[in-house]
């Protein structure tokens, strides 16, 4: 298959490509592609994971002001096969045995796939669709094979709004009220006690969406839960918290907005904004995903009912 991208004249082409061509050897390098130039265009040829692998980075590279084969080649880690012996990877005793994760559904199937074969993923459904605990699954699943080296949990703490300083206690205190579901799901696959352990050395994060406002996060599992609850401003500032061989997945449920009134949801905002965007994927999730109680699917289709009515 063949793509393009548009380039703003010689000067960004040079840019991008490098000095002697150095950066697009390493893009070629790294996914086999063909590239050519014709009317002022970038063209990429080859398979179609290939292509997308290389317009991807290529998207990327517009947004370093200048960009080295280092930066190239960075953005290719995330793909790359753990060391050799695994050096880097979490050890096993620490995770409980014989917990695996399979999709239950189809749609369950298709999230689990957009995860491997994305950056960013966005997971939107109805509640009881397994959005943040398969999000989860796949975090620990990547440390394990140490392909990243921490898991960062954020969650919108809307409930609290600016009032979170008032409350008692330091910031894990704080909110934890509001990132209990995520502490569910580690525990899921964690060994008793291991999870303290691993958020007091910096190994597991979990912090509300407002205290990532200035970071980058290299070689790291990123997870935003309840995105639905962030506006546009705070959906922007999360999704350029991404450091070199990260993954994100964003999760949410629009039907289950609790922002303000007339403040618009940065998630529904980036379906269309970022509709086409290569190396990221939308994952829609149905009530024919939900894997709670059968009354939880009944509730679900009530509400729509209702609001259909």
């Amino acid at each position: 298959m063949e793509r393009s991208i548009p380039v703003d004249g010689r000067e960004e082409l040079t840019r991008l490509f490098g000095a002697y061509d150095r950066n697009l050897k390493e893009i070629k390098k790294a996914t086999g592609v063909d590239v050519i130039v014709r009317d002022g265009d970038i063209h990429v040829r080859g398979t179609r994971t290939a292509v997308d692998k290389a317009m991807a980075a290529f998207a990327r590279l517009k947004d370093i002001h200048d960009p080295k084969p280092d930066d190239v080649a960075s953005l290719f880690e995330v793909v790359k096969p753990p060391p050799k012996g695994g050096t880097r990877a979490v050890p096993g005793a620490i995770f409980r045995p014989g917990v695996e994760v399979d999709a239950k559904s189809e749609g369950q199937g298709k999230y689990l796939t957009d995860i491997d074969q994305n950056d960013i993923v966005f997971a939107i459904g109805p509640a009881g669709t397994g959005k943040t605990f398969l999000a989860v699954s796949k975090a620990v699943e990547h440390m394990k094979a140490g392909r990243v080296r921490r898991i960062v949990l954020v969650r919108p703490a809307v409930e609290a709004g600016e009032r979170l300083g008032f409350l008692p206690g330091d910031i894990q205190a704080k909110v934890n009220p509001y990132l209990r579901p995520i502490y569910d799901s580690l525990n899921t696959f964690l060994e008793f006690g291991q999870l303290k352990r691993m958020i007091d050395t910096d190994v597991i994060e979990i912090c509300p969406l407002a205290y990532m406002r200035g970071r980058t996060l290299d070689e790291a599992f990123i997870i935003l839960d309840e995105a639905q609850n962030t506006t546009s401003e705070q959906m922007k500032m999360f999704l350029t918290r991404m450091g070199r061989a990260s993954k994100i997945v964003v999760t949410g449920d629009i039907t289950q907005i609790d922002l303000p009134p007339g403040k618009p949801s940065g998630l529904i905002e980036v379906k269309e904004l970022l509709k086409g965007v290569p190396g990221l994927a939308f994952t829609y999730l149905s009530k024919a995903d939900i894997v709670r109680h059968p009354l939880v699917q009944r509730i679900v289709d009530a509400y729509e009912h209702h609001r259909r009515r």
